[in-house]
């Protein structure tokens, strides 16, 4: 696969039929298993990449594009664009607020695309605005298209995906605390970051506080929508009593093409409403009592060739593909769609017209996903991952450091964090395992090292190139990120050494959802409330520190 990715540039779809065709044949020739268990292995992958993940990326996209094709995401884009004139805090807004928002509705790309052509419009340097949106599509991206990332990691390790998840959301939020920083940083220099610190302060640990608390205590599958919605919401109050001395702009900037409009809060609202009830109706969908519920709907499928032939823990694997038809939560995106096409008055014909267009438009990533889940139960049942797990046992106690860049190099390839996972995830919990380190550690670390490829990895540099208007120039782009990319990956992988071996209560025990639900239950609204004011502290704090004292703004 990173052969034909990164070498001969094959498009993904064809490198995934290459690869689960030699997968299948090593599993055969290699490993000695029977050719019938590993089709039926690669079948059984292929569905699993298909429902649940696959039903997941084609609705979240079909909501997105269907708030395009009804205008109502050029509003949402005004909204954003019309805060402020400061490229500084328009670089916040977008390129890692909004961008994020995007990431988690849809990613894929997407992010990079919208926020980098959004830049250039407001009348950014080009290849500033591509670089700047790739590295802030970093911190988002292991929670991206509705937590895609975490439950494919779930899926291929056996692992329940809650621990997973409250372990990225206690590495990324570092993270997260130091990006805006670092881009207005590049843009404007220490002078100019320091002139907007409260801003920064606001943007990047609201964003953060929101993506610890809703990983840790909602799942997998919100963070990004509603750590980028309070980080905006927050930066827009905190907009309404500080602005920053002088308004920055780059040096001989282009002139702005983007047309901003203001609307009135009940259009806005409209706007933002496929998305206020996408968030409300996945956040039910994960409470305990509601998913019992709905699990109960369901159509189970024996794999009679493959069932308890498999041995884990040296006891046979019942092998049952479990279609939860109701209980997926691509079902619950669909249903926020269907409520949306109402608000927004959408009619049966144009609302099937768009939901074909976006399935025909996603037949080549759907593709890409089965071949690729389905190489990875054929490593993961034929052997072949515990066999790479072990070879990388050599690597001792630094292996918290190395899963880092194991999950980098996955999405540097594959351009993905959910493909990523796919492929390594398994080998870090067996290589974890091996070591006598906690996996649900060294599992996370591949997702939240992983992000840091997204900037460099092909397809999103192509992406950014394509959105700007640098067309040529992508060899350019990959300069201006690559070794951000390389330092944001060692910063997660010195953060996961430490947990390791410095911190090891960071890591939460493997508890199942229900304990998680039941503690969010408890403390949910007083974390909010600390939250806010810690935000509200922070950033006054911040900026009495910086200028001597609070100046209120129009």
């Amino acid at each position: 696969m990173f052969i034909a990715l990164g070498v001969f540039r094959t498009k993904g779809h064809t490198a995934g039929i290459i690869t689960i065709v030699l997968a299948i044949a090593v599993a055969i020739l290699g490993y000695g298993m029977p050719a019938n268990y590993a089709l039926w292995s690669a079948l059984y992958g292929a569905l699993y990449g298909l429902w649940p993940i696959g039903w997941i990326v084609v609705t979240a996209v079909f909501l997105y594009n269907l708030t395009v094709k009804t205008g109502q995401f050029e509003i949402i884009k005004d909204s954003i664009a019309a805060i402020t004139d400061d490229r500084r805090l328009q670089a916040l807004l977008i390129a890692f607020s909004f961008g994020a928002f995007i990431e988690g509705a849809a990613g894929f790309g997407t992010p990079v695309a919208i926020t980098a052509a959004m830049l250039v419009g407001l009348g950014f340097n080009p290849l500033y605005a591509a670089g700047i949106c790739l590295i802030a599509n970093t911190s988002p991206v292991a929670f991206g298209a509705i937590g895609i990332p975490i439950i494919t990691a779930g899926g291929v390790t056996g692992l329940d995906t809650m621990p997973i998840s409250q372990m990225v959301g206690r590495q990324l939020p570092f993270l997260s605390v130091f990006v805006p920083f670092w881009l207005v940083f590049i843009m404007a220099g220490w002078k100019g970051a320091r002139e907007v610190m409260p801003a920064i302060v606001v943007s990047g640990v609201s964003f953060a506080l929101m993506q610890w608390f809703s990983s840790n205590y909602l799942g997998p599958l919100l963070p990004d929508i509603l750590s980028s919605l309070f980080s905006i919401v927050c930066l827009v109050l905190f907009l309404r009593v500080w602005k920053p001395g002088q308004v920055w702009r780059f040096q001989d900037e282009p002139p702005a093409t983007l047309k901003v409009t203001r609307h009135s809060p009940g259009v806005i609202l409209k706007a933002w409403s496929p998305f206020i009830v996408l968030t409300i109706l996945i956040a039910d969908w994960g409470l305990n009592p509601v998913k019992a519920l709905l699990n109960k709907v369901n159509i189970p499928i024996v794999f009679s060739g493959l069932d308890k032939m498999i041995l884990v823990g040296g006891k046979p694997m019942a092998v049952v593909y479990t279609f939860n038809w109701l209980a997926a939560t691509g079902t619950s995106i669909l249903i926020a769609a269907i409520v949306s096409a109402f608000i927004l008055r959408v009619g049966p014909g144009r609302f099937l017209a768009i939901f074909w267009e976006t399935l025909k438009n996603l037949r080549f990533a759907l593709v890409t996903i089965a071949c690729v889940l389905a190489f990875a139960y054929v490593a993961n049942w034929s052997g072949m991952t515990t066999t790479m797990g072990k070879a990388f046992t050599v690597v001792g106690a630094a292996f918290p450091f190395v899963a880092a860049f194991l999950g980098w190099l996955g999405v540097f390839i594959t351009g993905s964090d959910t493909s990523s996972n796919a492929l390594f995830c398994n080998m870090q919990k067996v290589t974890a395992e091996s070591l006598n380190i906690n996996p649900v550690l060294t599992v996370a670390t591949n997702s939240a090292g992983g992000v840091a490829g997204k900037m460099i990895s092909p397809q999103n540099i192509v992406v950014g190139a394509s959105s700007t208007g640098l067309i040529g120039r992508e060899g350019d782009l990959f300069r201006f990120t690559v070794w951000h990319s390389i330092f944001f990956t060692a910063f997660i992988g010195v953060i996961a050494t430490l947990q390791a071996y410095v911190f090891p209560g960071m890591i939460p025990p493997a508890v199942k959802a229900a304990a998680a639900a039941a503690a969010a239950a408890k403390g949910g609204a007083w974390y909010l409330l600390i939250s806010a004011v810690i935000v509200l502290v922070i950033g006054v704090a911040a900026y009495r520190q910086a200028n001597g004292t609070l100046r209120t703004g129009a």
